[in-house]
């Protein structure tokens, strides 16, 4: 894989903390009855390839979340008292390879353009076998790894460059291990940083200086915005597996502390919200809502409350929420929420009172009040919500209303959020129910996205696996949400030559004046990407940002948006 030198040690210095180094003295590491045999070369490259694309979805145990269950064998007592069977064992070798090679309608994608046929082959015997158990990852572990590259004091006193910082983007390189920090006024890229290995978000401290990324690898970084070129000023390592990050954001708490939370171990640490030092860890092991213990509760998504000092942390496997107090960390004060399974990714409605969490595996959202501490309500939805931050918006018919695009249905589902708000009495009749499904042309959304100057609302479809729906944006108008969407050949519009592989069109984001949509296109590893922009008003193709820097380009967070919650 095309990976930078400090990138591959990165990566290597990961999967050895994974235990996922394998020792070249056996030839056969199969430990299954049954299992295909491996040697421990292949095992290696397996590992490697699974920690990349599969263990975000399917859990390091396999036990699954997002995705099905991949241990060999399974099996749980159904609720009339029998028992169902399963496992990867009792699909095949031959069966597995097509589910990788062709993808499901449940919104795995198609691998035969990212793997090759030998390297498809060796997952789907991978899979049968074992997994392996990584090591934890402890106070001490994670205060070895910081690094604190410019203390406080020698930081810039004053902004050292003219770009508007409010209508930056910070975009993930995916597989190059990078940030772009580009400059949302010129167009221009305005710096390139090493960050941990696929950035799965980007955060703001509220004071809108820092970038804070956290990498699949568990590495996350400050990035600081005021120097004459942006420059990285800590890193920490949370774990091997990471995929969240916010500051704390309450009147006189502002970037004090960070939290992060982590895939592996499944727990979530508290540092320095300006040097990352390591201040506390606090594991998420426990009983799920139905009273079973589970070894790999991942905490999926955090975010800061404006209504009190307090993070919300959703906790995967387990389906609780979990209130956490930072006033004390000494003394630290947890409310927890029974909610769905399994809980995924969310955001704020319009009165950033109630947080809305997707739970993937229960095909349901949850609505947190966090002003009152407690569950708002659990909404059935369609099959496998993932609405990425979600979007607000005022419909005509139902007043205030969230939405959600699906992985494992071809609609974006509207949620009314109408509360207890006097202003929206007249909609309250609907509150916390879906009130339209916006069909799609096909399941695999990750993202919506609207804005409030915008009479658009914007979803994509990249994990579809048919090429023409991948490559395309939808974009419904608020007026008239019944009408079908237009649709926007992204990959068309970015004048790049067609590829084998799917240019995948994903997360549209508004720049700050609401007048400018992005579009990564997340082509192969090795093929030409760009970040395509619209013109929000006309649906025109505005700009196309592409260098051979901008490698595997997948989340996009403007400055201003995300530090308010815009979406």
């Amino acid at each position: 894989m095309p990976f930078g030198k400090q990138f591959a040690g990165t990566l290597i210095a990961s999967l050895t903390l994974m235990g996922l180094a394998v020792a070249h003295a056996s030839n056969d590491t199969s430990g299954n009855a049954g299992a295909p045999a491996m040697t421990a070369a292949e095992k290696e490259v397996a590992k490697k390839i699974y920690f990349e694309r599969c263990a975000g979805c399917h859990g390091v145990l396999r036990k699954g979340a997002t995705g099905k269950n991949l241990e060999p064998h399974w099996e749980k007592t159904q609720e009339d008292g029998n028992k169902l069977e399963g496992g990867t064992l009792s699909l095949g070798t031959k069966r597995l390879e097509k589910i990788i090679t062709y993808g499901t309608e449940g919104g795995m994608v198609n691998y035969d353009d990212i793997l090759t046929k030998e390297e498809i082959n060796l997952m789907a015997r991978y899979i049968q076998n074992p997994p392996d158990v990584p090591p934890e990852f402890s106070l001490k572990d994670m205060k070895d790894s910081w690094k604190l590259i410019v203390p406080v004091a020698e930081r810039p006193k004053k902004q050292m460059n003219k770009v508007n910082l409010k209508n930056v983007f910070a975009i993930t390189l995916r597989d190059a291990g990078k940030l772009a920090l580009i400059d949302g006024d010129t167009h221009k890229v305005w710096k390139i940083l090493d960050t941990g290995y696929a950035v799965h978000i980007s955060r703001l401290s509220a004071s809108g200086r820092y970038v804070y990324t956290v990498g699949r690898d568990g590495l996350t970084t400050i990035i600081d915005m005021w120097y004459a070129e942006p420059t990285t000023v800590a890193t920490v390592r949370l774990g091997s597996d990471a995929r969240s990050v916010d500051v704390s954001k309450f009147k006189g708490y502002e970037d004090k502390y960070l939290i992060g939370g982590t895939y592996w171990p499944p727990q979530y640490s508290i540092m320095d919200g300006e040097t990352l030092e390591p201040i506390k860890i606090v594991s998420t092991r426990g009983q799920t809502i139905d009273g079973e213990y589970h070894p790999e509760p991942r905490v999926a998504s955090i975010v800061a409350s404006s209504e009190k000092p307090e993070w919300v942390v959703n906790v995967k496997e387990t389906g609780q929420i979990m209130l956490v107090d930072y006033t004390d960390l000494k003394n630290l004060k947890t409310t927890t929420i029974e909610s769905s399974k399994f809980l995924h990714d969310g955001g704020w409605d319009a009165s950033k009172r109630y947080f809305m969490v997707a739970a993937n595996a229960s095909n349901q959202v949850a609505a947190v009040d966090t002003k009152e501490g407690k569950l708002a309500a659990i909404i059935d939805t369609a099959k496998i919500p993932h609405p990425g931050r979600g979007a607000n918006l005022f419909h005509p018919e139902f007043g205030p209303v969230w939405a959600t695009g699906h992985l494992g249905a071809a609609v974006v589902s509207l949620i009314s959020t109408a509360s207890d708000d006097p202003k929206n009495a007249r909609f309250k009749q609907y509150n916390w129910k879906v009130v339209q499904e916006l069909k799609m042309p096909g399941a695999g959304n990750l993202f919506v996205k609207t804005h409030p100057k915008s009479k658009h609302f914007w979803a994509d479809a990249p994990m579809n696996p048919e090429r023409e729906i991948a490559e395309g944006v939808y974009v419904f108008d608020k007026d008239n949400l019944s009408k079908d969407p237009v649709r926007l050949d992204v990959a068309k519009d970015s004048g790049l030559p067609e590829t084998k592989a799917i240019r995948r069109a994903v997360q549209p984001e508004y720049n700050v004046a609401g007048d400018e949509v992005w579009i990564s296109l997340w082509g192969g590893k090795a093929d030409q990407s760009a970040i395509v922009v619209y013109d929000d008003k006309t649906l025109k193709l505005k700009q196309v940002i592409t260098s051979p820097e901008i490698v595997t380009p997948t989340g996009k967070f403007n400055v201003f948006n995300t530090m308010h919650d815009v979406y």
